[in-house]
C-alpha cells in the first residue's frame, strides 16, 4: 500500500521547522526516524498534507549533560543507547536494558527516542521510563518555548500535550546516583510484537533499606504509567538477600509490590491473546522481576558486600 500524496519540506533550523509546522496546520507531521510515521502513512491511517523532515537540523542531534540532567535531542537515534557507556552512570545501564526491546537493529539505527514522545504510544519503553524518572519534555512552537513534565504530557492512546505547530526539541532525564539499582524486563507474545507488558524499576537503597522506588509501566493502561502505589509499598522495606533466580515466595516484598502494581496502579485492557486475568498476572510477575534485577544491580554497584544489599 502506498501513502496518499503529501507536500514535503526539509528545514535547516528549528525556527524554520516551527514555521513549516504552523503553516501546515493540524495535518502536518514531523519526520525524524520515521519508525512510526512511515508505517502509519503506508497503511493510510495517517494522511498528512505536509511532512516536515527535521533531519537536516544539526542542533537537534545532540546528547549532553546539563545541570545534572541528560538532554536527548530530537535526532538522537535509538542505537546510541545500546552502549551503557553512552550515558553516565546507572541511567546509561537502564537505557541499554530497554533499547534492545525496541524493534530491530536497522530500525534502531534510524528511529529516535524523542519520536516516541511525538506519538505517545502506551507500549513505548522510553515514555514509561520518562514517567518513572519524572523527565521533562521540551517543546518549541509559534508561541515560544515551553517544558511539560512527563506526568502531565500523556493524555491517552496516541494523545499528548503537544500542540499543533509545536516541535519536540529534546527530552531531559535526571541523572541517577552511582549506587542506584536499575532494571528493565519486557514480556511479549512474539519477538515481532509490541510489549504485552514491560516494567522499568529504579531502586535507591541505604543500609539495606529501600529509600525510594520508581516504577514505570509499559502497556498497562491507555498511556504510560508510574506505579505510585507499588512504590509506596516498597518504601522503607529491607531489600533482603538475592532471589533464587526470579522465583519469589508470595510474601516477598517484590512479589507483593508486583501484585499492588497489577491491582491498583495498572488499568489494562483485554487483548485477543491475553485476557484481563492473564494481563494482570503478567504485570505482577514482570514488575517483581524488574525489581529483582534492580536489586541485583544495586548489589553489584555497591560492591556485593554482605549486608550492603
Amino acid at each position: 500500500m502506498k501513502p496518499a500524496a503529501f507536500d514535503y519540506v526539509a528545514p535547516r533550523t528549528v525556527p524554520e521547522a516551527v514555521d513549516a509546522l504552523e503553516n501546515g496546520g493540524r495535518k502536518a507531521q514531523v519526520l525524524a526516524g520515521g519508525q512510526s510515521l512511515l508505517l502509519e502513512m503506508h497503511l493510510e491511517r495517517v494522511r498528512p498534507d505536509l511532512v516536515v523532515d527535521i533531519n537536516r537540523i544539526p542542533e537537534l542531534d545532540t546528547l549532553r549533560v546539563v545541570d545534572g540532567s541528560l538532554r536527548v535531542g530530537a535526532l538522537v537515534r535509538h542505537r546510541v543507547f545500546e552502549s551503557a557507556e553512552a550515558v553516565p552512570g546507572p541511567l546509561g545501564s537502564l537505557f541499554s536494558l530497554a533499547v534492545v526491546n525496541i524493534a530491530h537493529p536497522p530500525i534502531r539505527s534510524r528511529g529516535t527516542m524523542v519520536g516516541s514522545f511525538g506519538w505517545g504510544h502506551p507500549a513505548s519503553e522510553w515514555c514509561a521510563i520518562a514517567m518513572a524518572l519524572d523527565a521533562d519534555i521540551d517543546l518549541r512552537g509559534p508561541q515560544g518555548v515551553r517544558t511539560v513534565a512527563a506526568r502531565d504530557y500523556f493524555h491517552g492512546p496516541l494523545r499528548t500535550d503537544r500542540r499543533p505547530g509545536e516541535l519536540i526539541t529534546s527530552v531531559r532525564y535526571p541523572l541517577l546516583a552511582e549506587q542506584t539499582g536499575v532494571g528493565f524486563v519486557e514480556h511479549r507474545r512474539t519477538h515481532f510484537c509490541f510489549a504485552q507488558v514491560a516494567v522499568a524499576a529504579v531502586l535507591t537503597v541505604d543500609d539495606g533499606v529501600i529509600r525510594e522506588a520508581r516504577i514505570g509501566l509499559v502497556n498497562c493502561a491507555d498511556r504510560p504509567l508510574r506505579a505510585h502505589a507499588a512504590e509506596r509499598a516498597l518504601t522503607g522495606v529491607e531489600i533482603g538477600a538475592p532471589a533464587d533466580g526470579y522465583r519469589l515466595p508470595e510474601d516477598h516484598p517484590f512479589a507483593r509490590a508486583g501484585r499492588v502494581a497489577a491491582e491498583r496502579d495498572a488499568a489494562p485492557l483485554a487483548e485477543p491473546y491475553a485476557d484481563l486475568e492473564y494481563r494482570r498476572h503478567a504485570i505482577a510477575v514482570v514488575t517483581a522481576r524488574a525489581l529483582c534485577q534492580a536489586a541485583d544491580d544495586h548489589r553489584s554497584r555497591a560492591g556485593g558486600t554482605k549486608g550492603d544489599s
